[in-house]
């Protein structure tokens, strides 16, 4: 894979809105304001995209804008990193302007951008990973820098911290705390703290060997069910297939697959179907493990464990659940196509 260079200080990064346009709102002043200046403490120069504060309703009606706002950070050689305003669910109406594009695809190739985000942001790493460049399934603007307590949560800002000394320069081990997803987000919570909780139970084991190991691959399982069903929008899947955006079987053959679960705190009835849907591809029965994440607010979580065993039904593939990435915060930074090493017992996941 064609991989990133770290970032400096002093380096510019392109702000995006590739899915929900909400960073133009004015609700979301505060975290704009913030996210700006906690990556200007890092040292960076943010640049917004022209159409990146646009609102939530040109950014829904004008995917072919969103497109053009990740060219244009791509083709700008004086922008070294992109990161996601946020998630949101139609990311993919994105696709088929840039995949047509081959100054788009030159330029991803020619000019590669450290390139952060999570959530939807799932199908912009799939059409990157196919592209062959490495992301990063990591922080992003509103959720992490525009994090509205006093500081950027600890945990989040080392991993945030690491696009700058390397991902891979250390073990990913578990959080000592999680947080309860906010109820307000409003400029009247401004300052105000998460509530936070010990982590009592660390990364657990649900089956298979304690090691093992693979490539990453993976993202959030709501986006690739959108992905592989079109249940959310009619057109989603012939474009998911037109592109390729969910890997091959090959492509599957002996990576991790890590997964987690969105802020829509999926029922155990359509979480079964999730994992189903997955399941009908095949890729279980290629994969060498699972990492699983953290569900926000720990939401389901023994009925999620007993769910993906009984749909995986396969018991010598190993499966790690509660690791702290995706919607559950803090999170760390999962970077696509590096080889892992996981052990339950030592609790870690460290870099080969």
């Amino acid at each position: 894979m064609i991989k990133p260079k770290n970032l400096q200080k002093g380096d510019k990064v392109a702000i995006v809105s590739l899915s929900s346009g909400m960073l133009g709102e004015e609700f979301c002043a505060h975290n704009l304001a913030l996210g700006k200046k906690r990556l200007e403490e890092f040292g960076l120069i943010p640049v917004f995209m022209p159409h990146s504060l646009k609102g939530l309703d040109y950014i829904k009606q004008h995917p072919e804008k969103r497109a053009e706002d990740l060219k244009k950070a791509f083709l700008d050689p004086s922008i070294k990193g992109i990161i996601c305003a946020i998630g949101g669910d139609d990311t993919y109406r994105t696709v088929p302007y840039l995949m047509e594009d081959e100054e788009f695809l030159q330029g991803v190739k020619n000019n590669p951008k450290l390139f952060t985000g999570f959530s939807d942001s799932t199908v912009n790493h799939f059409m990157f990973y196919q592209l062959g460049l490495q992301t990063f399934y990591g922080p992003s603007f509103i959720t992490d820098l525009g994090e509205i307590a006093s500081e950027m949560l600890p945990y989040t800002k080392n991993a945030f911290a690491k696009y700058f000394t390397g991902v891979t320069k250390e073990n990913i081990t578990p959080s000592p705390l999680w947080y309860e997803e906010r109820l307000d987000f409003s400029v009247k919570a401004l300052k105000t703290e998460r509530i936070s909780h010990k982590e009592k139970r660390g990364y657990e084991l649900l089956q298979g060997a304690d090691n093992f190991s693979g490539e990453l691959l993976g993202g959030c399982l709501e986006s690739i069910y959108d992905l592989l069903t079109g249940t959310r929008y009619g057109d989603e899947k012939k474009i998911s297939e037109k592109y390729q955006l969910f890997p091959s079987l090959a492509t599957w053959k002996g990576k991790i697959m890590f997964l987690e679960t969105s802020e829509e705190k999926p029922t155990p009835e359509l979480f079964q179907k999730e994992l189903e849907a997955v399941k009908e591809t095949g890729a279980f029965q290629v994969i060498s493990g699972i990492i699983f994440g953290k569900p926000q607010d720990e939401t389901y979580y023994e009925d999620y464990k007993k769910i993906i065993l009984q749909v995986v039904n396969n018991e010598s593939l190993p499966i790690l659940f509660n690791v702290n990435f995706g919607h559950a915060t803090p999170r760390t930074v999962l970077p696509y196509g590096e080889k892992v090493l996981v052990s339950s017992q030592d609790q870690t996941i460290s870099f080969i």
